[in-house]
This record gives C-alpha cells, structure tokens and sequence, in this order.
C-alpha cells in the first residue's frame, strides 16, 4: 500500500525547482517500496532531510534523503562501513557517506535498492522488528533574522 506524502513535506519541497522534488519524491517512494513500515522523520531547515527508520530514534534510522539545489542525497548514517563495490558513496567524514542523483535515470539503477538494503543489514537487531509506518514533521521552517543594516559613513 502506497503511503502519500506529508503535506507539508510537499510545502517544503516546494522551495525547489520541480525537477529536484521530484526526484526527492521518487528516491522516497522506492526507499518506501523496499521497507513499506519504515518510520519517517522530516526536517525543513537549510535542507529538506527526510530519515527513514524503524523507531523514530535516530539510532534506528537507515538511510536518509537531503534536498540541493541541483541534486539529491541518499544518505547512510553509518556508511562508512557499507561495503562500496560500485563505488558510489561519498563523503569524507567519520561515519555519513551518500550517493548523489541529479536524475530520474540515476534512480532506476538496481545499485539503489541494494544500497538500502545492505544499510537495513547494517542495524542488526533493530531492523528485525517492524517500523511505525508514521510520518513525523520534526522541525519545521527557521526564518533568519534581518540582516542588520549599515549606515553610510561620512
């Protein structure tokens, strides 16, 4: 069964040239389609970030999407040690590693799945019990303060 977006994800992909959403939108649905009970944790602040997990904790979370203005990430909290044979995960950093799509084609390689799965692998125990299978808006849009206005010197 085909769980729809949050409206206000939609609200907040709304910042984004179509292209980019829809990608976003697509990469969730597969993610979606490979783990149907998966919980879903969305934040809007300089990123639309969309966690997909098994509890709603992050230490259960398996794999999230980032929004940018030309691409999306898939993103692996613990990617440092996922095994890499296409060699597609960036990142440099202790832990995270993602895999860039600026495209539908980019999707629809079977890479995509596998990655996810091996990530799912990767919680142990945690993942062998069912999700939520809800949604949750964590945080929502940050305004920025006025930037302070400077007066001409004479």
């Amino acid at each position: 069964m085909r769980r729809p977006p949050d409206p206000q994800l939609l609200g907040f992909l709304e910042a984004y040239d179509r292209p980019i959403a829809d990608l976003a939108l697509a990469l969730r649905e597969i993610i979606l389609e490979e783990v149907p009970s998966a919980s879903e944790s969305i934040y809007q602040v300089y990123t639309v970030a969309i966690w997909f997990g098994f509890s709603g904790k992050m230490k259960d979370m398996f794999c999230f999407i980032t929004t940018s203005s030309r691409h999306i990430n898939l993103g692996f909290p613990r990617g440092a040690t996922l095994p890499d044979p296409n060699r597609v995960l960036e990142g440099e950093g202790k832990a995270m590693r993602h895999i860039k799509f600026a495209n539908q084609r980019d999707l629809e390689r079977p890479l995509v799945r596998r990655y996810i799965r091996a990530s799912i692998e990767q919680l142990g125990e945690a993942a062998s019990g069912e999700g939520t299978g809800k949604t949750a808006v964590k945080s929502s849009v940050v305004t920025k303060k006025p930037a302070k206005s400077r007066r001409a010197r004479s």
